[in-house]
């Protein structure tokens, strides 16, 4: 569970924003508590965001890449429980139907 500090409520326009290019590129499942939770264990693990300018914390928010943050999320995915086991079953389903192109 990533902790929310202050910090969070400051940066949160950032997040935001950071989902929305994200969205751009396909990427529409992210939330920006997820974009949260990867700067708290992976980019920040060895810092206090207490102690972190919010300068250094937006730039770091804004140079992060999309392929990156999915990267993350799939070794993380790895680390999860057994692949599709019988209460995973609609994961599967999900990921073998085709997707459907956007329409406007």
């Amino acid at each position: 569970m990533p902790k929310y500090t202050e910090q969070y409520d400051i940066v949160l326009p950032f997040l935001k924003s950071k989902c929305e290019e994200f969205q751009f590129a396909d990427y529409d499942t992210f939330t920006p508590e997820d974009i949260w939770e990867y700067l708290i264990k992976k980019k920040w693990r060895k810092k206090d965001t207490g102690d972190m300018a919010l300068h250094e914390m937006v730039n770091e928010i804004m140079e992060m890449r999309a392929s990156e943050f999915v990267a993350y999320h799939q070794i993380e995915g790895f680390k999860g429980d057994i692949w599709f086991s019988s209460g995973n079953s609609d994961d599967l389903d999900q990921l073998l139907r085709p997707t459907q192109k956007k329409t406007d």
